[in-house]
């Protein structure tokens, strides 16, 4: 008979199982939604600035508004279509972020405290790499 290779326990109804199902819809539906904004800001970017001539002989970043996330929220509101190409790629690396904390959860829930552990160490660098490093 063939023995389950993962954990079968049922603390607070999750199984690993569960977990994994769990995680994957969440990377699922952040993607599919990352890429759905996206969409949006570069159909409403074309449909404004489509017909313009852009001079690529001299390069300009991103302006100051479109990296700070309460200016990138007010664009979104305001409809502007580069804040929600912006936003989109916000929820893009948030994605797998969301995944590690719910990751962490799971694994508090199996009291499982190696992989808390290490799970919150993931997490502490993933969240330096994208703020403390600016």
């Amino acid at each position: 008979m063939n023995q389950p290779t993962h954990s079968t326990s049922h603390h607070g109804g999750l199984d690993d199982q569960r977990i994994e199902i769990i995680i994957g819809t969440l990377l699922r539906t952040g993607v599919i939604l990352a890429a759905a904004v996206v969409l949006i800001g570069a159909v409403l970017y074309l449909a404004r600035h489509g017909h313009e001539v852009h001079n690529y002989a001299t390069f300009r970043g991103e302006p100051q508004r479109l990296k700070h996330f309460g200016e990138i929220l007010a664009g979104v509101r305001a409809l502007d279509a580069r804040s929600i190409i912006q936003f989109g790629l916000l929820l893009l690396i948030a994605t797998p972020v969301a995944r590690v904390i719910f990751s962490a959860v799971g694994f508090a829930i199996e009291r499982d405290s190696m992989y808390v552990t290490v799970t919150l160490i993931v997490l502490a660098i993933l969240l330096y790499s994208l703020l403390g490093s600016s």
